[in-house]
């Protein structure tokens, strides 16, 4: 016996130190970024990426508080995009989903197919902006940041539709419908609160990636003032890029005082991670709940 929990206790400590070594690995780009963006301009350029630089500095934030009107609509949009959107695919989602867990609704299979089917097959770039930019005419409207590819996401559905029929008991439902509980009754007095792990997970995802995505604004945005924080990122970069080309051989000389360097771009990346940090923390204890009992075959 003593040999038994020995060994378990073994295995524990190995285990805690794979874990601990993984995590380190994966904290060390952050950490990289972190620190790039503490370090002088000059000194980035000449030695490159460093985790211990030669020389500090503090410009690329103030050259963040200079430009503090430009980064905070940027920012507003990004805020707006991703609580907006967030909100209004975990409310599609779940609402999907609760008629798909049901044994009694007869298109249930139908359904369910439907839902798989997208997660194989798509209709491509092109129709799918013709049909946002001509029919739905969503182009240069925030709207163009929120519906295409991240409100109702395949995988979110099939996550939620498992977590209801497996974590769900049937015969709480079949109670609720004998005392005459109505399906949208069922559905917001009982299901919906039972299912705050899962619910958690797929606002984490969807958050995620409305909080990254640049795609939606590249295909469809062309106003400056409906950029998001990472289609700013990029408009730097491409900007830099340009003008380091010899592109604007006239205007270099003005411009790159205007334009950030290096240091400012991982610093635009330090705070635009910081709201996923700062929000994870709070939905951890639901996040691997949802994601296994989701993802078990129902």
């Amino acid at each position: 016996m003593n040999k038994r929990l020995h060994g378990e206790r073994g295995f524990q400590t190995f285990a805690l130190a794979v874990l601990i070594i993984m995590t380190v690995a994966s904290l060390l780009p952050v950490i990289l970024i972190v620190i790039a963006s503490f370090t002088e301009e000059n000194s980035l350029i000449a030695d490159g990426y460093s985790y211990f630089p030669k020389k500090w500095s503090l410009d690329a934030y103030y050259y963040m508080v200079k430009q503090k009107r430009l980064i905070l609509r940027a920012y507003g949009v990004s805020f707006f995009v991703t609580v907006v959107g967030t909100l209004l695919s975990v409310l599609l989602t779940t609402t999907l989903a609760y008629p798909m867990s049901r044994k009694n609704f007869r298109f249930a299979k139908i359904m369910t197919f439907l839902v798989f089917f997208t997660m194989l097959f798509r209709g491509g770039v092109v129709p799918s902006y013709m049909m946002w930019s001509q029919i739905f005419h969503i182009k240069n409207t925030v709207w163009a940041l929120i519906v295409p590819n991240y409100l109702v996401l395949a995988f979110n559905i099939m996550l939620v539709k498992n977590y209801y029929q497996n974590s769900i008991p049937e015969a709480l439902l079949e109670a609720a419908e004998i005392d005459g509980a109505s399906e949208l009754t069922v559905f917001w007095k009982i299901v919906f609160p039972l299912s705050t792990p899962v619910i958690a997970t797929i606002s984490l995802f969807t958050a995620l990636k409305y909080w990254n995505d640049w795609v939606n604004a590249l295909y469809f945005i062309t106003k400056p003032q409906l950029y998001g924080i990472q289609n700013l990122l990029l408009r730097i970069m491409d900007n830099i890029q340009f003008l380091k080309s010899g592109g604007a051989s006239d205007l270099a000389g003005a411009a790159m005082v205007e334009l950030p360097g290096t240091s400012v771009r991982m610093a635009m990346a330090v705070i635009g991670i910081l709201p996923i940090v700062l929000t994870y923390p709070f939905v951890q204890k639901y996040f691997m709940k949802g994601v296994v009992v989701g993802a078990v075959k129902g």
